[in-house]
């Protein structure tokens, strides 16, 4: 039986699996599905058509599936899932997608969203990722596996953030960031390698030295984007983390990609 403390709302219809646990003063919408295991600490609003996965654990003054901050948004019955094992802190907010971004927003398994961040309409969070405190995203982001957003950082809409990729605090993300790399400065630059991080998640010496050698091609040599990229294709035919790369750096994306923090001094 799920355990709700009697100061709880829970409107007639919300599905609430086995071990669900809702504390004081939290508001559980009519349309909202928790499965087993999900904790809502206290003071929690979950609103809208929220389904949110096993072990999640929501803390206080949180808010999430709220209509989405978009004047173009007319009602229409769009989503927010959350996955399992996902932490939300403090005064997070999330909202649900819109019809001109797919109806749906996303959030993956074991993440960490510290006090104060949001995740806006339409954005596809990976797994593993991390958004320190007040880092917020606006809508139609997509932020792919371990990828860790420093404090009172900014996304611009429709940008994307590769995986393994570590943007340092306060920055102000216009332009999509690599897998593997480490961007920081208003506005955010690449800096290098996010070598901490990967060597947190067991890449390899080789792995990191053909990653050190394809960004310097991609972003310091000479020449356009996809030829140099054909360039590194044929320079480290055997690396799976460089393959990696250039599958994300070859599509054609909404936003263009971090510029070299000293290309821009030169």
């Amino acid at each position: 039986m799920a355990g709700i403390h009697h100061t709880a709302i829970i409107e007639d219809g919300a599905s609430l699996a086995e071990g669900v646990s809702v504390g004081p003063w939290c508001v559980v919408g009519r349309e909202v599905e928790l499965d087993a295991g999900v904790t809502l600490l206290s003071h929690v609003v979950v609103a809208g058509r929220t389904r949110i996965g096993r072990d999640s654990v929501i803390h206080p003054f949180a808010s999430v599936g709220g209509p989405p901050q978009d004047l173009k948004y007319a009602g229409e019955p769009s989503t927010l899932v959350i996955g399992e094992r996902t932490v939300v802190r403090e005064h997070v907010t999330m909202n649900p997608g819109t019809a001109g971004g797919g109806m749906e927003t996303i959030v993956g398994n074991d993440c960490l969203f510290m006090v104060g961040s949001h995740v806006a309409h339409d954005c596809r969070i990976g797994n593993r990722v991390v958004l320190a405190n007040n880092a917020t995203l606006a809508g139609h982001v997509t932020i792919d596996d371990h990828a860790i957003l420093g404090g009172l950082t900014g996304v611009h809409q429709h940008v994307r953030i590769g995986g393994h990729a570590m943007v340092g605090g306060m920055a102000g993300v216009e332009h999509d960031v690599p897998p593997f790399a480490l961007v920081s400065g208003n506005r955010a630059r690449i800096d290098g390698l996010n070598i901490v991080g990967l060597r947190r998640h067991g890449f390899v010496r080789s792995e990191i030295d053909a990653l050190r050698a394809a960004f310097e091609t991609l972003f310091a040599g000479e020449g356009g984007i996809y030829e140099k990229a054909e360039r590194v294709r044929r320079e480290h035919p055997g690396s799976e983390a460089v393959a990696r790369l250039l599958a994300f750096v070859r599509i054609e994306a909404a936003r263009p990609l971090c510029r070299l923090a000293r290309a821009d001094a030169s």
